[in-house]
């Protein structure tokens, strides 16, 4: 991409790659982004391009009155093209320009072709100030013209002295390179490539990445295939039986594979998938599973033999003979982007000499106070280097997580060894050289909130590299894969040389966040041959069978149009269904037996098909055809005649109902004899209505299917009573009521059935349903919940079985109750009292269900907040049947009006702490908590002073005033701490200062700066000119640590993360600036040892507090 003349400072960023329409008739053209993004699949070339270069002149240009204006039509690679511009803009205030397909409107359908173009403006005075834009495009029907809305401001264009239009003439170019290319919905990656991609399930494309990585390294595909798993196993219920099925689908598959076995495998369910995770952090919990799960087989070790290194961080006395180390494992290692232009830069910086001298002078055990330097150096490194590029960091000026998007470059040879081996240790093998080759370049496009992942491999390690961007895999070449993806800002020349104008620039936001490098001498070894012989012999067979099922289906498919569907319906369907799985209508067409048939098949043979699957001869089969009422029901509509019989499948489906294109459904009528033989169906005339009975029993609420009968349309119900009483198995004589059954959606309608007039003159008509009951249940109708038919199916109707779970247990079904729809909150509250024997229901409060991260919504439903059950299962446009309950100790409208907080009380003296629920007025204070805690706490003395603090993540943020009102404080992701205030607090004198101290490790796989804090931060009062000595001892009595573990502790202080280590004899006063203590969170002392304590989980209500001993931390996670 190029633009030789630059915007002016005022141009906005170039436009999107979506559609932009104009407010104008005709052909809408469409902005264009000028991106790093690499070319498309669908833009991959099947033959050099045809180019041209087609040259506009536009003479009295400010005299064009039109909105729209072309140029004349030109060829390239044998199609019509034409440039579109907007002389006074696409409803900007820039020049709009666009390359157009000139005979779009009468191409043929489907039509599509690409091409790469660049458009200019043509500077007169200097040509090398042209503004000049490139772009690329697959035109079709919807996006007929391509270009740029804002392609420079009409203001420099209309004034003479910038060149532009000079004697009132403009000169536009058009350069346009016309490729072959196949359609996108036709690209096959396998067949161009030699490869297939992965599926992305919603935003998945960073794992795609990381998999696509992983399996195109031979040495360990292999490993994971052969990790033993079983023919019993499930791959949704086994991380390594997932991953073996992927590698084998990838490997032999012919079209892009889906990636959900491995994700379930994960724990994950459908909303995990849409959210983005950490790679880094996949990456290692993948190998740590993997890792777990190859001890104790013939593959255990290979992911450390693959890409374990091993560093060693040492602290070396200048003046006397003292060198004290630490050696560490590493998989991966972090390097920083910032401040580094390129990947030796980042070595150089990790393996930093620090200077410890003056007041950070290293305590040496047996020397004292020493000037020391303190820094990494390697041992060895492993096979496959996996390097993480720090592109995302905190900015702690800005509070925020922001992007690097800085220029940072990476060889395709990787030199550990340079400089007579600067980053080795002096124990490291010198024997072994470490060469390493690129493998693999993941790449970000996109800022700090969401974006895109992709990857550049080569899986050989030839030349060629393949871009692996989910579905699709192309071919590309190494500039794409190596330089375009350094990022940095790509600076345009001035417009105006000579003035003082701030160069435009604009930022690559695609950029490499991994390189995986493979070192020369073990490639041999690790770009090894996988075949079929290293999969076992269960996974093949499993995988196999899969293919072949997958191919029918795909075979089905193709041939779909050949087939037509016919479901046949039967009696002992509806027998079998009715009261069972649906109560309303007939059939569920799906559960009934399918035939597969060719279209040409004479229906009458498609008879004999019938006749040997269900013992029917011919001459007794009749179809029905079905047809869908006006009012959403689906009934028998009428019988097939005999002319239509002799016609094909495929003419029988078109007549029977078109909004079921590859189905035919019949109701198949078989008349039984009393010896229930077959017999052949009666005669019917225009007065013969089929009915359809159901028999439903208040007594048993229970409704079910017993039979049909062809009635005359002027006949009268009162005539059939007998036969219905002999369906339904009552005396002859049995008084019963008839009510016809006409729809269900969206509501119910079943109207009462007067037994005395004409079945024509209640408008029942062949498929119509009726369903009766005993006279006598309706005289008794207070012994039965549904005691007629209409109610019983406006019950069925809204019906609504939900599962209830205790909030505090929010992934298990605690009971089910059987609710209606229409229940009011009342209703639904006092059921679920009865339920758990609490007398009270407004002590119940219910909280409803996200459907899409499967877990509590956060805020609960307030009292009588949702007028019926349905309000409460509805979630956006879904609807779920789970709720969540609480049992509250008084009236939930009471306790709306009280703000509950849960504050963890740490006892002065005592090594424990207690959660307390605090609850009162909205509009109390942080004092009244005080007040109200004091009376249920066990003080060290009667006037101890208590204060509140909120703390997060094991630092301290703030202690809250006491006249703070306590409505607006959240103790849902902070955890609310109260503690005494200590005496020599209350008392500080003038050079007196009172830190935050912390707890913090330093994570082995980490960067050697990342820090973690743990357990309990507290506050410290240090003295003027008091020695880190002094202060030591107070922290041990304070924390009761023996000295045996004491003396392992190590002391920094630290700034915004970083740790600076400190000696005995360093004043720890000078180190802290003198600022509002309570805003320093990210300034404090640091006490460093492992975080070995025992864990002790409490529960409290909707929350899970866990508990450490020793070095207490207290940490509530919000179950939702």
């Amino acid at each position: 991409m190029t633009m030789v003349t630059p915007p002016p400072l005022e141009q906005e960023d170039e436009e999107m790659l979506v559609p932009h329409p104009a407010l104008t008739e005709g052909p809408q053209p469409m902005e264009a982004l000028q991106t790093e993004t690499a070319t498309p699949a669908e833009n991959q070339p099947v033959e050099d391009p045809a180019a041209y270069r087609f040259t506009w002149r536009i003479e009295n240009f400010s005299r064009l009155n039109t909105k729209k204006h072309y140029s004349e039509i030109f060829f390239v690679g044998g199609y019509k093209w034409r440039v579109l511009i907007f002389p006074k803009g696409n409803n900007v205030d820039h020049l709009s320009m666009y390359l157009d397909v000139a005979d779009s409107a009468t191409l043929p359908y489907g039509w599509s072709r690409y091409a790469q173009f660049n458009l200019a403006i043509i500077n007169q005075i200097h040509s090398k100030y042209s503004i000049r834009k490139d772009t690329h495009h697959q035109f079709n029907a919807r996006e007929s013209d391509w270009g740029f809305t804002s392609f420079m401001p009409l203001s420099e264009l209309y004034d003479p002295s910038r060149g532009y239009l000079v004697n009132d003439t403009c000169i536009i170019e058009a350069e346009v390179a016309v490729r072959r290319v196949v359609d996108y919905w036709s690209y096959d990656s396998k067949k161009e490539t030699g490869y297939v991609g992965l599926k992305n399930q919603g935003a998945t494309c960073y794992m795609n990445s990381l998999l696509q990585t992983l399996y195109h390294i031979p040495y360990f595909r292999k490993a994971v295939y052969h990790m033993p798993t079983t023919e019993n196993d499930m791959p949704s219920g086994s991380i390594p039986l997932a991953l073996q099925s992927l590698f084998y689908k990838l490997q032999y598959s012919d079209c892009s594979v889906a990636t959900k076995e491995l994700t379930k495998s994960f724990g994950w369910d459908t909303y995990d998938s849409f959210m983005q995770h950490d790679v880094q952090e996949l990456n290692r919990v993948l190998s740590e599973k993997l890792e777990d799960k190859m001890k104790g087989t013939v593959v255990e070790g290979t992911i450390q033999q693959l890409f374990e290194g091993h560093h060693m961080n040492y602290i070396e006395c200048i003046n006397v003979d003292y060198k004290s180390t630490r050696k560490e494992s590493f998989y991966d290692l972090q390097l920083d982007v910032k401040g580094c232009r390129d990947v030796y830069a980042s070595f150089d910086k990790y393996v930093e000499v620090e200077r410890l001298e003056g007041d950070n002078k290293y305590h040496a055990e047996q020397y004292g106070l020493q000037d020391a330097k303190k820094g990494v150096l390697f041992i060895d490194f492993p096979p496959v280097l996996q390097l993480q590029l720090k592109r995302f960091e905190y900015d702690f000026m800005r509070d925020t997580m922001v992007k690097i998007n800085d220029r940072y470059e990476f060889p395709l040879q990787l030199d550990l060894d340079r400089d007579n081996g600067k980053y080795l240790s002096p124990e490291a093998d010198r024997r072994v050289r470490n060469l390493y080759t690129l493998h693999s370049v993941l790449v970000h496009s996109g800022g700090v909130h969401g974006g895109h992942y992709y990857a550049f491999i080569r899986p050989t390690l030839s030349d060629q590299w393949f871009k692996f961007d989910d579905e699709r895999v192309t071919k590309e070449d190494m500039k794409r894969a190596l330089e375009e993806q350094y990022g940095g800002e790509e600076e345009l020349p001035q417009t105006n040389p000579g003035f003082n104008n701030t160069p435009f620039k604009f930022t690559k936001y695609s950029n490499a966040y991994m390189l995986v490098y493979i070192r020369e001498s073990d490639k041999e070894k690790i770009i090894c041959n996988v075949d079929e012989k290293d999969i076992a012999e269960h996974l093949r067979i499993r995988l196999k069978k899969e293919q072949e099922e997958k191919e029918q289906k795909k075979k089905e498919k193709a041939e779909a149009h050949l087939y037509t569907i016919i479901k046949v319906a039967r009696d002992e369907d509806l027998a079998e269904q009715i009261g069972t799985e649906i109560y309303f209508d007939l059939v569920d067409h799906d559960k009934v037996r399918s035939f597969r048939i060719q279209k040409q098949l004479p229906f009458n043979h498609f008879k004999e098909e019938v006749a040997k699957e269900f013992g029917i001869p011919v001459q007794f089969q009749r179809f029905w055809l079905w047809a869908k009422r006006q009012n959403h029901t689906y009934r028998p509509n009428r019988p097939l005649m005999p002319q239509e019989e002799i016609q094909s499948v495929g003419q029988l489906r078109e007549i029977s109902n078109k909004a079921h294109n590859a189905e035919l459904r019949l109701f198949l009528e078989v008349e039984l004899g009393l010896d229930l033989r077959p017999l052949p169906p009666p005669d019917k005339t225009k007065e013969d209505i089929l009915l359809f009975f159901k028999l439903y029993d208040p007594e048993k609420e229970e409704l079910r299917y017993v039979g049909r009968l062809f009635v005359k349309a002027f006949g009268k119900p009162s005539e059939i009573l007998s036969k219905l009483n002999e369906m339904a198995g009552f005396p002859q004589n049995e008084q019963i009521e008839l009510y016809e059954e006409i729809k269900f959606e969206p509501s119910v309608m079943c109207e009462h059935i007067d037994k005395r007039i004409p079945f024509r003159s209640s408008q029942l008509e062949d498929g119509d349903i009726i369903c009766y009951e005993k006279s006598s249940m309706l005289d008794s109708e207070d012994q039965y919940r549904y005691p007629d038919v209409p109610t019983f199916l406006e019950y069925v109707h809204n019906r609504q079985v939900v599962h209830f779970r205790s909030l505090e247990k929010p992934k298990e079904d605690d009971f089910c109750l059987e609710l209606s729809k229409l229940f009011t909150y009342d209703d639904v509250v006092e059921r679920v009292a009865r339920q758990l024997g609490v007398d009270d229901s407004s002590k119940i409060r219910l909280t409803s269900h996200n459907c899409y991260s499967q877990q509590p919504k956060p805020q609960p439903i307030k009292y009588r907040g949702a007028e019926h059950l349905l309000d409460m299962l509805v979630h956006y446009n879904q609807t779920t049947d789970i709720l969540y309950y609480e049992v509250l100790d008084i009236p939930l409208p009471e306790l709306q009006g009280l703000k509950t907080l849960k504050v963890a009380f740490h006892h002065a003296t005592k090594d424990e702490v207690a959660v307390h629920c605090i609850r009162l007025p909205k509009n109390s204070t942080v004092g009244d908590v005080i007040n109200e805690l004091k009376t249920k706490v066990e003080l060290s003395h009667p006037n101890a002073e208590l204060r509140l603090l909120e703390v997060f993540y094991h630092k301290i943020y703030k202690i809250f005033p006491p006249n703070e009102k306590i409505e607006n404080i959240n103790d849902q992701y902070w955890t609310l701490r109260a503690e005494e205030i200590p005496e020599e607090e209350k008392n500080l004198g003038p050079h007196d200062r009172l830190i935050h101290v912390y707890h913090f490790t330093r994570d082995p796989t980490q960067n050697q700066m990342q820090v973690q804090n743990f357990g309990d931060p507290f506050f410290l009062i240090i003295r003027e000119g008091e020695t880190l000595a002094d202060v030591k001892v107070r922290i041990q009595k304070k924390l009761q640590v023996p000295d045996d573990e004491f003396s392992k502790w190590k002391f920094a202080f630290l700034s915004l993360g970083r740790p600076e280590y400190l000696q005995d004899s360093d004043i720890v006063s000078n180190r802290f600036q003198r600022r509002d203590v309570y805003g320093a969170w990210e300034q404090y002392l640091g006490l460093e040892h492992p975080d070995t304590t025992p864990r002790r989980t409490y529960t409290a209500n909707q929350g899970k507090w866990e508990m450490y001993n020793g070095v207490t931390g207290v940490r509530w996670f919000r179950t939702m």
